[in-house]
């Protein structure tokens, strides 16, 4: 059996903190580390984590400081331990979920696994729906990486999050690993995940505009050529998971 690896970053989230981590614990799965990463909270997160912590014996946790979400990703990536790694701070639409993401990998006997989800509000409406299906980062798709579950040996081969992207050092990584066909995704055609919305790529026109200039350069770091024409492809793509 693969064991799994959640890593949840926080800072000054209490709220979601709790929605994520008691999501986490109402699955099926047996297998599960949780790992949390803080940025030194203030707002409580660090005592709700501490009290988790002391009753749960398949956490664990730091709080300090960083220099920003990508390095607290990274940081968290270092302490995992399980065979399959994934980043999640959003809630999960079924018990079941994790196990149908190892059962996707091992039934297929790929690298890892990716689903649908949707982006909801605070009020818990849904603003947008992820169905990217299958494709190549040619085409302006990629998998939503909150639902990327990836075996670790694939991260010790390509190695880290680049930390000095503001937003999109997530579609880097996922060019990085996807640009040529070596790494394997099976794909499971099922609304698995839900997003809180509002996180570093999604809070507004200005957000969106970081996000596909460093899309760009992420294609032009990793030798992708036409690089203006997929983010162009990728930004039509976005914008049709805001229809109904």
């Amino acid at each position: 059996m693969l064991s799994v690896s959640l890593i949840l970053t926080t800072y000054n989230s209490k709220g979601n903190f709790i929605k994520t981590y008691e999501s986490i614990r109402k699955q099926t799965y047996p297998d599960i580390e949780i790992v949390v990463v803080d940025g030194a909270s203030i707002d409580g997160t660090k005592e709700e984590i501490e009290k988790r912590a002391e009753t749960d014996r398949n956490m664990r946790w730091i709080s300090e400081k960083d220099s920003g979400l990508y390095n607290a990703m990274n940081k968290g990536l270092h302490m995992a331990k399980g065979d399959v790694v994934a980043f999640f701070n959003d809630e999960f639409l079924e018990d079941t979920a994790v196990e149908k993401y190892i059962r996707a990998i091992e039934e297929k006997g790929s690298d890892g696994a990716h689903s649908d989800l949707v982006y909801r509000d605070a009020d818990g409406k849904v603003i947008r729906k992820w169905k990217m299906g299958e494709g190549s980062i040619y085409q302006g798709w990629l998998p939503g990486h909150p639902t990327l579950y990836l075996k670790k040996e694939i991260y010790m081969q390509y190695g880290d999050y680049k930390e000095d992207y503001r937003c999109s050092a997530d579609y880097e990584f996922m060019v990085r690993i996807l640009k040529d066909g070596n790494v394997s995704l099976a794909y499971i055609p099922e609304t698995l995940i839900s997003m809180f919305y509002g996180g570093t790529s999604s809070n507004g026109p200005r957000a969106y505009w970081v996000s596909m200039r460093e899309g760009v350069r992420a294609l032009q770091e990793n030798k992708v050529r036409w690089a203006m024409w997929i983010t162009l492809l990728r930004t039509l793509r976005v914008l049709g998971q805001f229809r109904g």
